[in-house]
Order: structure tokens, then C-alpha cells, then sequence
């Protein structure tokens, strides 16, 4: 089974990287390729692995061709590449790239098309995938084999995909964002800067890790450690009047169009 990374950016090494770590592949059977020479650069020196800039003399030995490059470019990339195999499975991780223009380009259906988010980097991702008309269960297992040696992996419909981009592709913004926020206002509070960032990291990591142990639902532990008339009753009754549910309801609505609008 032999892979070609077309695009070696930050995702694709981090998922070569993982790959490797775990012993998911042999090294010998994952190759590479960027026309970009920083990210060929930068590549190698993630993974220990050569890349190359042109594709010609790899390209008709890949069994499965990963699509790792910006959406913006996806469409001229793909109309460049060398002749492939007739039957070689195509994962895309281009957002905001259809299933339907994917089998357009590559004249296919042997297609999986795969949101993943940035935890990846770290061994956390959380990826969804959707299979084109013509994957069968071995892309699916395979595919699933892939994104679960960096995360968690779930197998959903492509109209849900929309969805996952504005929960998990973008939700790491929103994490960061709060946490930045946090860090601010432990600042202003009088605490110093590295000492409120590692107690707002902390705390994150924390809350997650109580979640992930499924200790008790989200409510359940908001709940818990909510004293009535303290601290953190203050603090919530200040998140309700600004309507914070409403307000993350809305900034996903906002990713999710964004999402179906650059699939057409």
C-alpha cells in the first residue's frame, strides 16, 4: 500500500508524522510531494522523509492519493498531476472541496473527503469523513485507519460535513479565543501574563479531560460546580444576560454557510 501526499504543508506532516510514530505504515511505502520548497523543507524535517517537488515518477505507483493542499489551489494542483492508477483511492482534506467537483477533477468516484481540525498536530484530532459514490468499506476502513492513529474518527454523510467544519474544523479558533480572552482578563485582574495563560490552559485542559472521562454530562458538571449565590453563579448569570448560547449558536451558523458557500 503505497501513499502520496500531494501537498506536504502542516497537516500532511503532521499526519505523516503520527503515521510514523505509530508504526500505522512502513516508511518506505509514504512519499510526499510540494511544489513549495520551504514546505518540502519543513516536511523532512518533521518526518524524516524526502519530498520531492515533482510527482511524475511517483504518482503511478500510489494506491492512495492524499489531497493535502489550500482549496484555493486544489483545482489547478489536481489538473497537473501525472496519469494514476485507475483504481487509486482519493482522500481529500480540502475544505470546503465537494465530493461531486472532487469526481469532476479527478474523473473518479473513488473519493473520501475529510474534515479534520488543527489537533491533529498534537495526536487529538477529531475528523469526519464522507464517502464518494464509488468508496467502498476497504477506503472507509482505510481512511478510518488514517485519522484515528491522530484522534478520534467518525464516518458521517457529506451534507453533514457543512456542520462538522463550523464544530470541529473551526472550533479550535473558538478555543483559542476564549482562552486568549481569558489570559486578558487575568491580566487586568492583576495576575502576571505567563501565570494567567497557564491557568486558563490548564483549566481548558482540565474541563476537557473531565468530559473526555465522561465523569457526567456538560450540564451536569456546570451544575456541580456552581454554588448558588457564589463565584461562579456570578459569573454565569453575566454569560447569560449576553446571551452567550445564542451567540455560539450564531458564529456556527456563520461557519457552516461559509463552509457550503465555497463548496459550490
Amino acid at each position: 500500500m503505497n501513499l502520496l501526499f500531494i501537498g506536504a504543508g502542516k497537516m500532511a506532516s503532521a499526519l505523516v508524522g503520527g503515521l510514523l510514530k505509530k508504526n500505522v505504515f512502513p516508511h518506505d511505502t509514504i512519499q510526499a510531494c510540494d511544489i513549495s520548497s520551504a514546505a518540502r523543507e519543513q516536511f523532512t524535517a518533521k518526518t524524516g522523509l524526502p519530498c520531492v517537488e515533482n510527482p511524475s515518477a511517483l504518482i503511478g505507483k500510489a494506491d492512495v492519493l492524499i489531497l493535502a493542499v489550500k482549496p484555493q489551489v486544489a483545482q489547478a494542483v489536481v489538473s497537473s498531476l501525472p496519469p494514476r492508477k485507475d483504481d487509486v483511492l482519493i482522500i481529500s482534506i480540502c475544505a470546503g472541496i465537494s465530493i461531486t467537483k472532487l469526481r469532476q477533477w479527478f474523473a473518479s468516484g473513488r473519493i473520501v473527503r475529510v474534515m479534520p481540525n488543527t489537533p491533529l498536530m498534537v495526536g487529538m484530532g477529531a475528523s469526519c469523513y464522507a464517502l464518494g459514490s464509488e468508496s467502498d468499506e476497504a477506503g472507509a476502513a482505510l481512511t478510518d485507519k488514517i485519522f484515528s492513529a491522530l484522534g478520534k474518527a467518525w464516518r458521517v454523510s457529506e451534507d453533514l460535513l457543512d456542520a462538522v467544519t463550523a464544530i470541529s474544523g473551526s472550533g479550535p479558533a473558538y478555543m483559542f479565543e476564549f482562552v486568549e480572552a481569558l489570559r486578558l482578563a487575568g491580566m487586568k485582574l492583576g495576575l502576571p501574563d505567563e501565570l494567567a495563560l497557564e491557568l486558563a490552559v490548564q483549566t481548558m485542559a482540565g474541563s476537557a479531560e473531565m468530559l473526555q472521562q465522561k465523569i457526567a454530562s456538560p450540564e451536569e458538571l456546570r451544575i456541580a460546580v456552581t454554588s448558588p449565590g457564589g463565584t461562579t453563579a456570578a459569573a454565569l448569570e453575566v454569560l447569560e444576560q449576553a446571551n452567550f448560547r445564542g451567540l455560539v449558536e450564531d458564529l456556527t451558523r456563520a461557519a457552516c454557510k461559509r463552509s457550503a458557500e465555497l463548496g459550490k
